[in-house]
């Protein structure tokens, strides 16, 4: 690498927003060691010359995570947005580097010797909430990092947090690889009876992606089916050649199950090195470590609420495979049955998601998401006049503003599905920290990422009713990022939330989806302009509770498989992971399917951050539910009442971030402890 390139590259910024529109894989490299060297040197000085203060500490701590902000951060996140295999090697190169680091710091044992100082000194008094908050989780987090370990214990636990950072990558890489090789190319417009126009619209779009000079339309075809979720979803709902949803099923069931993108070895490997890690730091499981960070605490309360749901839906999912098979005539196999649940929301709803869809323009969805932000939380969202650097034409950034006028944050959103450079599913993270640089407030800068169903031709992205869910659900965590008021950047917005509380305020804004004025003020038909009729609004809310028995266990099956194996599995022992993912499934009411490999592209879990915490979905809408049960209270008609609701939610759950434990602002906002009743009764159980 060049001396250039270093003097020149983008990652050495330290202010503004990072320059997405100019990173390049050879920038990561240099760049990255450069900003590891910085923060060396910083974390040197600071061991040499400790004062146990907030300004002799904690500060020049948050000067080196600055360095990591604008160096690194953006690295990992370009790695799920705009995945190449150059910039995979360069990020690949350094992470092994990067997670020593961090290590090194967290391991830091002067570092830690200060912090408990400052805890028992007489200045701890003078500190703000945020402020002890964030020193006690990172005393907490410096025992996890190992901090207390030494000689051989000390080694072998840096040679595990390396390992479990790579394979974690590489499960994710292999997943997006795996995706990548799989095509249907249907050339028989028989084949596409049944089908819904927005599949014949991407299907052909996709075709002519992937072939130069293609020149496929909805109507004749080709059409290609992928196995990304905008494509095969759609496919398995309505395509009525039953061997190719067969096809298209196993291909989904067993991704990444095969070589060369196998994740069997990857997943043995991390559980064997998490349960090492749990022992090395006293504790017997993996997930007796996970829970003691989180607002449950413990695995048995925890299996107490996957117990309390379970019975309150197995009568329930029973009676809904048992419709199913009734409407089928025909013994059903795993991939008929979202095709036969979709011909009974029809039947019983008697409407489809296509009628849904052109209802649902993003740009109206999205003055509509807006418009409800205003109403609650009194902010108003504006697109930006300037340009911002992005990583993709497709990509629009927002500014937030208080009622004063004043500039509260600002978003990045990239809405659609790009199955060649980015990864599946929805997320929110941060781009830039709320945070007090040399005395400046530095306003929060998220990103919010969907894979929703892109464009075609001049037509708008016409949603899902699911993506609007996805939508509202992602700038639910998205508000929590922005209006948080808490300036010290560890515990600002969803940083230092307990794992299984930071779903409560994107499962809070789901609600507002079959909240009539608010739906209905969302839609216009992309042809005529009319809102979504009366009856059709009926019809969706009637179907919030369909099959909800049969929704209720899956995700418990989910919840249960994770903990099993992070609890009572023995990685090494007689029994393999599919032999505990095949014994948990049998909680829902249709025998599971052999050929399953779940766990192989269960990316939460094994490339993600909810190891042992899957159960988090679950405990996080019981509370989301008794929140939202809070203004159905004082009446969701009445909007002086929620417009003080809001920014009760706002001032308390959205505001104060992770600057006090969740249960204590839970409490503040609802004037009691959650309940389960809310959400029973919305799941019409």
């Amino acid at each position: 690498m060049t001396e250039t390139i270093s003097l020149n590259n983008p990652l050495l910024q330290t202010s503004g927003l990072p320059r997405f529109d100019q990173i390049r894989p050879q920038h990561v490299v240099p760049g990255v060691r450069q900003a590891l060297a910085q923060a060396t040197e910083k974390l040197e000085a600071l061991e040499a010359d400790l004062a146990p203060s907030w300004e002799g500490l904690l500060q020049p701590l948050e000067a080196i995570d600055l360095l990591f902000e604008y160096a690194w951060h953006p690295v990992q996140h370009l790695l799920s947005v705009k995945n190449s295999e150059a910039l995979r090697q360069a990020h690949d190169a350094v992470l092994g580097e990067v997670v020593a680091f961090g290590l090194r710091l967290r391991q830091s044992k002067p570092i830690y010797d200060a912090l408990k100082t400052l805890k028992h000194s007489e200045s701890w008094q003078t500190l703000s909430n945020a402020q002890q908050r964030l020193i006690d989780q990172m005393l907490q987090e410096a025992k996890h990092a190992g901090v207390a370990l030494a000689g051989a214990a000390k080694a072998r636990f840096i040679e595990i947090e390396k390992a479990l950072s790579q394979l974690s990558t590489d499960f994710s890489n292999a997943v997006l690889d795996a995706r990548k090789t799989f095509e249907l190319v249907i050339q028989n417009p028989n084949d596409t009876q049944g089908w819904r126009n927005t599949l014949k619209q991407i299907s052909a779009q996709s075709y002519n992606q992937a072939n130069e000079q293609a020149s496929a339309t909805p109507e004749t075809g080709p059409w290609r089916i992928t196995l990304d979720y905008p494509s095969a979803g759609p496919f398995l709902d309505h395509s009525r050649n039953r061997r190719q949803r067969e096809h298209v099923f196993k291909a989904m069931a067993s991704l990444a199950s095969l070589p060369p993108h196998d994740n069997t070895p990857r997943i043995d490997r991390i559980l064997g090195l998490r349960r090492e890690k749990a022992k090395l730091l006293g504790f017997d499981t993996y997930a007796q470590l996970s829970l003691s960070t989180k607002m449950a605490g413990t695995v048995e309360a925890v299996e107490r609420m996957f117990a309390e749901l379970q019975n309150a839906s197995k009568a329930a999912a029973e009676q809904d495979h048992n419709t199913l098979q009734q409407l089928a005539k025909t013994p059903l196999a795993h991939w008929d049955v979202r095709f036969w649940v979709e011909r009974l929301r029809e039947r019983r709803f008697d409407y489809t998601d296509e009628q849904l869809r052109p209802y649902f323009p993003l740009p109206r969805v999205l003055e509509g998401l807006f418009g409800l932000c205003k109403k609650l939380f009194g902010i108003d969202i504006k697109e930006a006049n300037d340009p911002a650097p992005a990583w993709h034409p497709d990509v629009r950034f927002y500014h937030v503003f208080d009622e004063d006028g004043a500039h509260r944050a600002s978003f990045y959103l990239d809405p659609y599905s790009r199955p060649q450079e980015k990864r599946g599913g929805a997320w929110m993270n941060n781009c830039l920290k709320r945070r007090r640089v040399n005395g400046q407030l530095q306003v929060p800068v998220i990103f919010l990422i969907c894979n929703g169903t892109p464009p075609v031709g001049e037509k708008p992205s016409l949603m899902s009713f699911g993506e609007v869910l996805t939508l509202f659900h992602e700038f639910g965590h998205g508000l929590q990022g922005m209006l948080t008021t808490v300036d010290v950047p560890g515990v600002s917005g969803v940083n230092g939330v307990e794992w299984d509380a930071v779903e409560i305020a994107s499962q809070f804004m789901e609600n507002w989806c079959y909240h009539k004025p608010t739906l209905i003020g969302m839609t216009a038909h992309v042809k005529t302009g009319q809102s979504l009729p009366d009856d059709l609004f009926d019809k969706l809310s009637a179907s919030r509770t369909f099959r909800s028995g049969s929704g209720m266990l899956r995700q418990l099956k989910l919840g249960m498989t994770d903990m099993a194996l992070h609890h009572q599995f023995d990685p090494g022992g007689p029994q393999s992971v599919l032999e505990v993912q095949q014994q948990i499934a049998q909680i829902e009411a249709m025998p599971p399917y052999e050929g399953d490999r779940l766990l192989c592209h269960f990316s939460h879990i094994f490339g993600g951050g909810y190891a042992a915490g899957y159960y988090s979905y679950k405990w996080a809408e019981v509370l989301s539910a008794d929140a939202f049960a809070a203004f159905e209270e004082v009446g969701l008609d009445d909007e002086a009442a929620i417009a003080r609701m809001g920014h009760a939610f706002r001032n308390t759950l959205l505001a104060q971030g992770g600057s006090r434990h969740p249960m204590e602002v839970f409490v503040e906002f609802r004037g009691r402890e959650p309940s389960t009743e809310a959400l029973l009764r919305h799941s019409g159980l």
